[in-house]
């Protein structure tokens, strides 16, 4: 005879069913818990720098911190337009880290490729001596740079000494060899089988398969030289010809004497464009870096 404690299969497996789904529960109640509070500790920052962006000076700084305007003050962005020139330094950023997006895809598609697929001489130490470039702060060799580029090219203060040294990349060199090489050699082979040259392997069928990757470093790069400052702060001297960092710590003023208000309300202007560039390319950037992981 069955004991009374002993529960019938149907009824176990009610009951492990049952618990399962309160232990999913549990468990997604806590993920959305946790993802909450480090989404706020992650936007507070932002809301406060909006917020202040839209007060007066005085007001910036008040205890406890307001994170509501009650009277928005707009003027703050009119006065960024009349202290900077803020389209011309909204275009140099764009140019220069448009073009440097470009020449980055060209030069890193390009060597990731020759090293992942080609075959040739003294190929491992050419990479590693690449990769080691990536050991070697930008601190230390800004001078070299900016002699070759001032006295021997005649760049100085030109958006040129910024774009044309960092178009040679270590990091996406090392990124698309990676794609590169998870590609079968089934689609080399078929290609040269129907009589495609070595360039036409490259463009035609290899370069489409890594869009995943070229992706992810076109937002990096895109976001890197957007917020860059040290190289134009030693490169650039004419106003103008300053980026958007440069140019924010222009409306500092002298020892930082400028209004705060007006300072929060240059950053939010120059956060724009990157959050547009994130938003038409976080799809991109989510898979690629699934993507990666998973080649990994």
């Amino acid at each position: 005879m069955q004991s009374s404690t002993t529960l019938s299969p149907v009824r176990r497996s009610a009951w492990d069913t049952w618990a399962t789904k309160i232990r999913y529960r549990i468990g997604f109640w806590i993920s959305l818990l946790f993802l909450t509070l480090f989404a706020v500790i992650v936007l507070a920052p932002f809301a406060w720098v909006l917020a202040t962006s839209l007060r007066l000076p005085a007001e910036s700084f008040s205890v406890p911190p307001e994170w509501i305007p009650t009277n928005p003050d707009w003027s703050n962005y009119r006065t960024v337009f009349e202290e900077i020139p803020f389209w011309h330094q909204i275009l140099n950023s764009f140019t220069v880290s448009l073009s440097i997006v470009f020449g980055q895809l060209v030069t890193a598609s390009l060597a990731g490729y020759a090293f992942a697929r080609l075959q040739f001489r003294f190929k491992e130490i050419l990479f590693w001596l690449v990769m080691a470039t990536m050991m070697v702060p930008i601190q230390a060799t800004i001078i070299p740079v900016y002699v070759l580029m001032s006295k021997y090219l005649g760049l100085g203060d030109t958006l040129a000494s910024l774009i044309l040294p960092a178009l040679p990349t270590a990091f996406g060199t090392f990124l698309l060899r990676q794609y590169f090489m998870a590609i079968p050699n089934e689609f080399e082979e078929a290609a040269m089988i129907d009589g495609a040259s070595p360039f036409q392997v490259f463009y035609r069928i290899y370069l489409p398969l890594v869009s995943s990757g070229l992706a992810v470093l076109a937002v990096l790069t895109f976001n890197s030289h957007w917020n860059e400052f040290f190289r134009p702060l030693i490169f650039m001297v004419t106003k103008e010809k300053f980026t958007i960092p440069l140019g924010l710590f222009d409306l500092q003023g002298y020892m930082m004497t400028g209004s705060i208000s007006t300072v929060l309300a240059g950053i939010v202007l120059s956060m724009i464009p990157v959050f547009i560039v994130y938003l038409f390319g976080q799809r991109y950037l989510i898979e690629g870096i699934m993507m990666g992981g998973l080649k990994a």
